[in-house]
């Protein structure tokens, strides 16, 4: 097939079908634009996709009215800012991008409550606000809101779709981009979808995995990952109504979508555009690894999930391109990589980055975080990652086998003391969390708990302790410095710059009590910010050492859109990076991972000749550089050595 003549007719057939007389004359002559230049890519990749399908171009005249019918339903704010952001595509790596995450519930009574946050966000300098799943579904256990029913309804507790709109224009005229969650690898079993398809409605039937045949879903089970292992066995449920058998990768209430069907993609891409216009500027894609199947394959990170997601990208760059997608790949890191592209994920949580801190915290050691991050942090320059130390949900051991291998480390091993050693069951250990969905099978087990707490500080405070504060102290300090200045988007999860403690409440709740993620979701009470701001506390110490590192990201672009090349420090115990603006600028920056004074080799000094001298811009000092005697760091100290281009 000539592709590029298969693009062409389609394309024209497609105009002389669709109805784009509800566009203005300027809206019809951007969307055109926009169209013929984007559209190639999108025939292309869905041709891949979906050539064995009869009602393929079909699927696409659809899917192009689809995208003028939301283009023209856009507003013009938000068409604005489509212009500004197409003539500015690297304003997600800007110095002054801080991001933080939450539940709605969980800092705010509700959404007009939480429009009233408004002035704490900005004076802590937050530019970036992810608000956690808040769309209709099921009452209980809806997976923390990630089982969704309705895509454009609000859950009636938070408020509504109207609310949620006024939030997004009163966050955008305070400078802060709002972030959505994409829940498309499934939608929860009370969704109008799944109602009609378990109802006998064939086509919606087709929109999922539904097998009466026991035989095939065996067949794919051979190869799939338990991924809820505590919860259920599996990753089929089967339908006592129906006598079928429903593909349920996470828990039995969320069905996953058959993208093998084209209708599904092209539904999927209204709710997408119809989240894009309530004024969202990123979209988180949830669970994006797992949206195609393919037998005799772990059914995760799929040629064709990528094809897709580009699909989705190119939708978004005819009708919304002011949005971008945030991968949520917690795969193995080459996986992730894959997923970061201008052309699919701008933006991408960085799930190596926290796994080997939290490492090296454990370890004292930050050989795997050196070896690892010396040929795996660089990505595209046009992306950005988003670092993290935790969220809302858990944190698993993503690092690579084969970078603890050149070290000695065998990676099973190492992963079960990881697991000990946070869950507090390695003798000395500080760390107090979780467990989470223990696999019997092959010891597998994630880790649950708040920053602080598995920091140390809830030991510590429990056994009150002065020297065990202080370590603890510095280790939340520690992890906050890095991801303010690694490069990308620093992520806070609310609650971590209060130094809020693990919340063992859910345990009191039946719908939550299996869950053991629920106990790194703290409730945030105005007690709680008082508390942080209230001078003599150790809230306030913490709340004072981040507010601090902030406002030195903020005033220095070499914290910014910048590279960043991860060095040898010459210590087992220090992990050390460059930062090199454009504009000549460097900063150096050393961390000490132990409880120990620690000296850095005097070869790390180099990195910043010709200069003599730095500016250490946490402890407001000039050092001048001595190559007899290296840099000596104390327990959990951090230095950001400036230099500024002359």
């Amino acid at each position: 097939m000539n592709l590029t003549l298969e693009c062409k007719r389609s394309l024209n057939r497609i105009l002389s079908r669709v109805d784009l007389s509800k566009l203005s004359k300027n809206d019809s002559k951007i969307f055109h634009e926009r169209l013929t230049q984007h559209f190639p890519r999108l025939f292309e990749l869905l041709v891949t996709v979906y050539n064995e399908r009869y009602d393929m171009h079909y699927q696409l005249e659809q899917l192009v009215q689809q995208l003028a019918d939301s283009f023209k339903a856009r507003p013009a704010a938000q068409k604005k800012k489509d212009k500004q952001r197409l003539n500015n595509p690297h304003w997600h790596q800007s110095e002054d991008m801080l991001g933080m995450a939450c539940y709605v519930d969980l800092i705010a009574e509700d959404l007009a409550d939480l429009q009233t946050k408004i002035p704490y966000f900005k004076d802590l300098g937050i530019t970036y606000l992810h608000l956690m799943p808040l769309y209709k579904s099921p009452e209980g256990d809806s997976d923390g809101g990630y089982a969704v029913s309705d895509y454009r309804c609000v859950n009636p507790k938070l408020g509504t779709v109207q609310e949620l709109n006024n939030l997004a224009k009163a966050l955008d005229k305070a400078g802060i981009s709002l972030v959505l969650d994409f829940v498309f690898n499934h939608t929860s079993d009370e969704h109008e979808w799944a109602l009609k398809a378990r109802a006998g409605d064939e086509d919606f039937a087709e929109y999922y995995y539904l097998f009466e045949d026991k035989s095939i879903v065996d067949e794919y089970e051979k190869t799939l990952r338990e991924i809820f292992p505590q919860v259920r066995r599996g990753s089929f449920t089967y339908l006592e109504d129906s006598k079928k058998w429903v593909w349920t990768t996470f828990n039995s209430f969320q069905w996953d979508l058959n993208y093998s069907n084209p209708t599904v993609f092209t539904a999927i891409v209204g709710e997408m555009l119809f989240l894009a216009n309530l004024g969202c500027d990123a979209l988180r894609l949830d669970a994006l690894a797992f949206i195609w199947k393919e037998m005799g394959t772990t059914c995760e990170n799929q040629p064709k999930a990528h094809k897709l997601i580009q699909a989705f990208n190119a939708c978004l760059q005819i009708a919304a391109p002011a949005v971008v997608f945030k991968s949520e790949a917690i795969v193995h890191p080459d996986e992730v990589v894959k997923y970061i592209a201008p052309e699919e994920c701008q933006l991408s949580y960085n799930p190596l980055t926290m796994a080997l801190i939290w490492n090296s915290l454990a370890t004292r050691k930050t050989r795997l975080i050196t070896q690892s991050l010396s040929h795996r942090f660089a990505i595209n320059p046009d992306c950005t990652w988003v670092n993290y130390a935790r969220c809302h949900d858990d944190i698993g051991w993503t690092f690579d086998d084969g970078d603890a291998g050149i070290l000695g480390i065998n990676g099973y091993d190492h992963r079960l003391f990881l697991n000990k050693f946070f869950t507090g069951q390695f003798e000395g250990s500080y760390a107090t969390g979780m467990g989470f969905q223990f696999n019997p099978e092959n010891g597998d087990c994630r880790v649950c708990g708040s920053l602080a707490s598995l920091a140390g500080l809830e030991q510590a405070l429990e056994q009150q302790d002065p020297h065990l504060l202080e370590m603890s102290i510095g280790r939340i300090l520690l992890i906050h410095s890095i991801l303010l200045s690694i490069g990308g988007i620093p992520l806070l999860y609310a609650g971590d710059e209060l130094g809020m403690l693990n919340d063992y409440s859910f345990l009191q709740d039946d719908h939550k009590k299996h869950d053991s993620r629920w106990v790194n979701r703290p409730a945030i009470s105005n007690e709680d910010v008082v508390l942080a701001h209230t001078p003599g506390t150790v809230q306030n110490r913490i709340n004072q050492g981040i507010r601090h590192l902030i406002k030195i990201r903020k005033t220095h672009p070499v914290l910014g859109r910048a590279k960043t090349q991860v060095i040898h420090t010459g210590s087992d115990h220090l992990f050390g990076y460059q930062r090199i603006h454009e504009n000549g600028d460097k900063l150096l920056v050393l961390c000490n991972f132990s409880e120990n004074e620690q000296t850095a080799h005097a070869s790390v000094f180099e990195h910043l000749l010709p200069a003599s001298q730095a500016y250490d811009l946490i402890n407001d000092e000039i050092i001048t550089f001595d190559f007899n005697l290296g840099k000596t760091l104390t327990a959990y100290q951090v230095s950001w050595l400036y230099v500024k281009a002359q």
